[in-house]
């Protein structure tokens, strides 16, 4: 032990424990392995993290008010005390007609079960107020939304030869039965019309006979009715008394008696028709043209998207094949599961191809032993990580599965460099067990440290506030996790598989290799078939390894790899000759410093998220308010007919700008019919855009048409009579689309995609507010009108997020007539409100089904603006007991006005937003730049300002955190070096290699021409620190040890003028330099070749390649747009920091040194 420590060597008690207990280590990977695997299977899948938003949303209906009356009679009540809620950060509110919706944003501090107490508190201390409206219909609906229950998982769409009803019948089998799948949380049907019982009153016959609508309803509530009338024993049985009279067939509702004065006995149906029948129309649903019943199915939030579509397909396929008939056609469009498990399944082909790529890496430099003892590590950590994530309640989504991306080189570095060490030991004659125990124990500190700076950097990320810092947290969380995972396996499992086969013979490994092929061939002939031949194709590679792969290899490790060693010997000795140290130093600097003002002199275009290609064309429609629903329907089957005739006519034609700006027109020769999944159309309710959030009230005035398309592999057309496919963009299918739909006279359209990442604003949101609503008004129409006259290019449609100009009549009371009269508002107000919109007074039910009893007028009678004012307020004149009729004129008159759709406030201030897309291939800052521009000597109104928001305001603030994160992240770094070598000056080397990786990231970025994707690349840059510190913390220290142990031989102790001169303190950074090289360059090479597949967007289908050997080669896609833009910051940062390391830090490390010397005097 003495010796051992005269020589440098040291042991770390973890690894030193599990060389102790080999058999007990081996059964915990064991354990370890197999709950990875279960946890992986088990795992729900979705495209991104499911987020968990504290926001609440506040929905209260009353009918027949405009919005303004919204606003006072109970938006702003409710907002005033939900207000002194403690944790809000952000109250929003819409009042339109009949309807309040509230939305509270709270801070993340605060959990969704806490902020729906709070609200609900507040909520039922307003509705006890005396001034809170006490006929609403329904309470306040106080409720929770998760984003992800905002769209639709899939739809189901009816048709066939059948009537409205069966159609509606069969969707309501299907409704039932999917309701009941765990993973669902709601279905609604689209398309049809619910049924009521109608009772439409004659208002001459009505007045002719003193009737009332009161009367109407007291007498239909009266007789519909079941009582219980407690209970009675007879003979010794207690028995039940139960009065039942509710209709049992609503043709009796006509003979209802409704007043019987002076033996004058009127029924019902003596002034009213009672009819059941459809309500009017809210909705239509269209395929591809073609009327169908549709069903949206909401998944439940934290579920597993695949298992619910599927859930819901056998549902159908069951159905389909048991009880509905031939002919009744069921298809489902718009499924999310299809793109999830396309995104899924490609990052799983990345994590695959890196991993191969890695190993092949490794193969080369370690030789094929060595090779799977560090690439263990890569399977072996990402199981532990599925455990550990699986427990946490994580789902499997892109977020997850690209942080395994990231992590796969790095999960390697740790292994690597501990099997090199344990493998130089054995060279020098230790036992395989010695070596083990002491070569982990030689840079089991070493390595931890470096892995601590790693999650050092990724730690700050995990603390990020706000929607984006929820959606994105996965990120550092897993990093942390497999990281975690990576040095464990490293310290505890990898010493001791090295020493138990590290002497395996040659016929030992052939036994291995057929244990290999018998499990893959059962595991084949049990219907495993993919995993089975990858299990053989391991067991032929280990056959033919010793006379194929491995000359190639040993050639490379014993010819290339020494001349490359050698070389960088050289150079390094070149390096410190001199100033040339300094000259290094400061040639490097200039380099950052140029890197710099390149990117000063060409700016690269700024933009916040990456832009997607789209899966699917959202194109909304929407005509002014108060437009009826059969009207909007006709508008849209003229532009339905428009997108169904573009997308089928043969050729087709496409609309491409180019890089110069050019646009060009392509031949799409064989139209598009090849790789669009649905044309489907919505009118009426169900068709706002989900980037709003959720819409309560009815919308007649809107309506969607979407298309799908095909996932991105299979959108490959002829163009232009070539004879190759290629990939066509659906972003230039989006413009194209754009142009076809626009000009409408008296609608406005807007064509957007699909959103992918976490919720953001619009690229276009500038915030108008004041409390004058007509000059709010006034301002907002001037300001868009003054951006308009602009002509700046790239704005899809600015506009106001309310329409004005909606048809409003005012019925305008003389109230000392009304009161001579004795007539009040609110009998007025309610008679109207009946005549009018009607009013739901019971309900009649039939088996299970429910149906409202809605009292109102005749449909002539009530479209009729003189029939309306010239109806009686008929009353019981309290002084001589007469029935009296006042007619409405008489006491009140008719103006005619316009009003606003709705009234929109933000934070208890009336706010008016103009919003807009960017049109693709425009760049949202440089749009938004132009309009800052436009807008910097604007003059407003007083009482009203203004202010950009929306996107701009979330990129401002996300990269400010951003900024603050990579600073808190050098400086935990810096903590943790400090600690770990206790001096000031190595870690400020190795920081050094840090700030100077930073010309790769820019100077990458110029040369390849790419955007700063603000959010991506920032999180790249941070990642970037993490990564760079590993291998200069590990050669630092080892050069640190080389000089120790040279002391110690030298017998000088380090302290003082006693140190080991210069020219030695050179040849044992060399020393160091050239022994750490294939590690470094192996944990460089690793991590980009890790990173390559997904920078590029290259995907095998490996499931297909062993399996039916069907590779599916594609390069692109959605998961390269969204990752690329990160995996290309590492990938250019990561190349020159492997330079920096080999080179700049052993030459600061020098440099340092002399500084130290200088000031101790020490001349030599």
């Amino acid at each position: 032990m003495e010796e051992d420590k005269k020589k440098g060597l040291k042991s770390f008690g973890l690894s030193a424990l599990s060389l102790k207990n080999p058999t007990t280590i081996i059964v915990l990977t064991f354990i370890l392995a197999l709950a990875g695997i279960t946890s992986y299977n088990s795992m729900p899948r979705e495209a991104f993290p499911e987020i968990v938003i504290p926001e609440i949303y506040v929905g209260t209906p009353y009918p027949g008010n405009s919005p303004l009356d919204i606003e006072k009679l109970i938006t702003r009540p409710l907002e005033k005390e939900i207000n002194t809620i403690s944790g809000i950060d952000k109250i929003t509110s819409t009042s339109v007609q009949g309807y309040s919706t509230i939305d509270v944003k709270f801070d993340f501090s605060v959990t969704p079960t806490q902020a729906l107490r709070k609200v609900k508190d507040a909520v039922d201390k307003v509705k006890s107020e005396p001034a809170f409206p006490k006929d609403l219909p329904a309470d306040p609906n106080v409720f929770e939304l998760n984003i992800s229950e905002l769209t639709p998982a899939l739809n189901v769409n009816l048709s066939g030869d059948f009537s409205m009803d069966m159609l509606k019948e069969y969707a309501e089998i299907l409704e039932d039965r999917i309701e009941d799948i765990p993973q669902v949380t709601s279905v609604d049907i689209r398309g049809i019309q619910e049924k009521e019982v109608k009772v439409d009153v004659h208002l001459y016959k009505m007045e002719s006979m003193e009737v009332t609508f009161n009367d109407i309803e007291n007498a239909i509530t009266s007789e519909n009715m079941t009582i219980s009338g407690g209970d009675v024993v007879v003979d010794g049985i207690r028995r039940n008394v139960r009065l039942v009279g509710e209709f049992s067939d609503w043709r009796d509702i006509s003979n209802i008696i409704v007043k019987n004065e002076k033996f004058n006995i009127v029924r019902l149906k003596d002034v009213a028709d009672v009819r059941f029948e459809e309500k009017e129309r809210v909705s239509y649903a269209r395929e591809y043209g073609a009327p169908v019943v549709m069903l949206d199915v909401m998944k439940r939030a934290g579920s597993n998207l695949i298992e619910c579509s599927n859930a819901v397909k056998e549902i159908i396929q069951s159905a389909q094949k048991n009880e509905f008939p031939e002919s009744l056609t069921i298809t489902t469009t718009n499924d999310l599961s299809g793109k999830t498990q396309t995104q899924v399944e490609e990052l799983e082909n990345s994590i695959i191809f890196g991993t191969l790529l890695v190993v092949t890496v490794l193969l080369f430099f370690l030789g094929l032993r060595n090779a799977s003892f560090v690439g263990i590590a890569i399977p072996l950590s990402m199981l532990i990580s599925f455990f550990i994530l699986n427990s946490m309640g994580v789902t499997l989504n892109t977020m997850v599965l690209f942080s395994l991306v990231l992590a796969l080189g790095m999960l390697v570095d740790n292994g690597i460099v501990i099997v090199e060490n344990i493998y130089r030991l054995m060279d020098e004659g230790y036992k395989p067990f010695e070596a083990a125990k002491y070569g982990a124990g030689e840079v089991a500190w070493p390595i931890i440290a470096s892995t601590a700076t790693t999650l050092a950097a990724f730690l700050p990320l995990a603390l990020w506030p706000g929607i984006i810092g929820e959606f994105m947290k996965y990120l550092p969380i897993t990093l942390i996790i497999v990281l975690g995972s990576s040095l464990f396996v490293a310290l505890v499992i990898n010493p001791v598989l090295i020493a138990l086969m590290a002497k395996l013979s040659n016929k030992g490994v052939k036994r291995l290799a057929w244990a290999i092929l018998i499990l893959g061939l059962l595991i084949t002939l049990s219907g495993g078939v993919g995993a089975g031949n990858m299990f053989i194709f391991v067991g032929v590679f280990i056959f033919i390894n010793p006379r194929v792969v491995s000359p190639v290899t040993l050639k490379f490790q014993y010819s290339f790899l020494p001349r490359l060693e050698n070389g960088y010997k050289k150079f390094l000795g070149y390096a410190f000759v001199k100033y040339r140290p300094v000259y290094f130093l400061v040639g490097v600097f200039g380099l950052f410093i140029g890197s710099i003002i390149l990117v000063s002199v060409l700016p690269p275009k700024v933009v916040f998220f990456p832009s997607n290609e789209p899966s699917y064309l959202n194109i909304f429609i929407e005509k002014s308010i108060g437009t009826d629903i059969n009207n909007t329907n006709g508008e849209t089957v003229t532009v339905e007919q428009k997108v169904i005739e573009f997308f089928e006519q043969v050729p087709g034609y496409l609309y491409r700008t180019n890089k110069k700006g050019i646009r060009d027109t392509l031949t799409i020769d064989s139209g598009y019919a090849s790789i669009v999944n649905s044309i489907i159309a919505q009118v009426g309710n169900g068709t706002s855009d989900p980037a709003e959030g959720p819409s309560m009230a009815n919308t007649p005035e809107k309506s969607r048409i979407q298309v799908s398309f095909k996932e991105y592999a299979e959108r490959k057309l002829h163009v232009n009579g070539r004879k190759a496919k290629e990939i066509v963009y659906t972003s230039d299918i989006m413009n194209t689309v754009r142009e076809l739909v626009a000009g409408y006279p008296g609608i406005r359209v807007m064509v957007d995609k699909d959103p992918a990442g976490p919720p953001q604003g619009k690229p276009i949101n500038i915030e108008i507010a004041g409390d004058n609503y007509e000059l709010l008004v006034s301002e907002s129409e001037k300001m868009l009108s003054f951006i308009k006259t602009r002509n700046i290019p790239g704005i899809e449609e600015l506009k106001m997020n309310i329409q004005t100009g909606k048809p409003e009549m005012i019925i305008d009371i003389d109230e000392q007539k009304a009161r001579r009269l004795n007539v009040s508002t609110a009998q007025i107000g309610m008679t109207i409100r009946t005549a009018l919109f009607g009013k739901n007074i019971s309900k009649f039910k039939q088996g299970e089904d429910e149906y409202d009893i809605t009292l109102r007028l005749d449909e002539y009678t009530r479209n009729n603006v003189d029939n309306l004012m010239n109806q009686r307020i008929t009353f019981r004149d309290m002084l001589n007991g007469q029935i009296r009729q006042v007619p409405i004129s008489s006491i009140a008159q008719i103006k005619k006005s316009s009003t606003i759709s709705a009234v929109k406030r933000i934070d208890l201030k009336r706010t008016i937003s103009l919003q807009s897309n960017i049109i693709e291939g425009y760049n949202a800052n440089e749009v938004v730049a132009e309009i800052k521009e436009a807008l910097e000597n604007y003059e407003i109104s007083d009482g009203t300002k203004w202010k950009f928001t929306g996107q701009q305001e979330e990129q401002s603030k996300e990269f400010a955190f951003l900024g603050k994160a990579l600073a808190i992240a050098v400086f935990l770094i810096l903590i943790i070096i400090v600690a770990q070598f206790n001096s000031i000056a190595a870690p400020f080397v190795i920081l050094s290699a840090v700030l100077l990786s930073f010309t790769g990231v820019f100077s990458g970025l110029i040369f390849a021409g790419m955007e700063f994707v603000i959010i991506m690349m920032m999180i790249g840059i941070i990642s970037l620190a993490g990564v760079v510190v590993n291998n200069a913390i590990v050669l630092v220290d080892y050069t640190k040890l080389l000089i120790h142990r040279k002391e110690l031989e030298l017998d000088l102790s380090g302290k003082g003028k006693d140190r080991l001169p210069v020219q030695l303190v050179i040849q044992a950074i060399v020393d160091a330099g050239r022994t750490r090289l294939r590690p470094v360059l192996l944990t460089a090479i690793t991590t980009v070749l890790g990173l390559l597949p997904l920078a590029i967007g290259l995907n095998i289908d490996f499931l297909g390649l062993f399996s039916a050997f069907e590779p599916n080669i594609t390069i692109g896609g959605d998961n390269v747009i969204f990752w690329g833009p990160m995996a290309w910051t590492i990938i250019f940062g990561l190349t020159f920091a492997t330079f920096l390391t080999l080179v700049i830090v052993p030459v600061c490390f020098y440099l340092s040194l002399r500084i130290k010397y200088r000031i101790l005097g020490i001349s030599k």
